[in-house]
């Protein structure tokens, strides 16, 4: 099998949100607007930690493709693309997880 990537699936959502398919749940979801896409975003997270939390690992997969899924189409709509998350996540990279949290500022 290829390697997927999600860059592909972000093309992808983007495809999908804007092709006018009514029967498309991506462009139903764009449709909606961001307080749906976030809604589903925050329930795919929430089903994803209690199957993780069961130990049911075919389920923390599922749900985990879920997740991003849905994470991804919040980003689209917030006119976020994925390529500025990664390049943020780059930057963390060079720093322990606990320093970088501390030099976020306070609020």
């Amino acid at each position: 099998m290829a390697q997927f990537s999600l860059a592909e699936l972000e093309t992808i959502i983007h495809q999908r949100a804007h092709s006018g398919d009514a029967d498309s749940w991506t462009a139903k979801l764009f449709a909606k607007g961001i307080d749906k896409a976030a809604q589903k975003l925050g329930e795919e997270a929430v089903e994803t930690v209690i199957a993780a939390v069961k130990g049911d690992k075919k389920a923390v997969v599922s749900e985990s493709a879920d997740l991003i899924y849905h994470w991804l189409v919040v980003l689209g709509i917030a006119g976020i693309r994925l390529d500025e998350v990664l390049k943020e996540l780059e930057g963390r990279t060079g720093r322990s997880g606990t320093a970088e949290k501390a030099s976020r500022p306070q609020g």
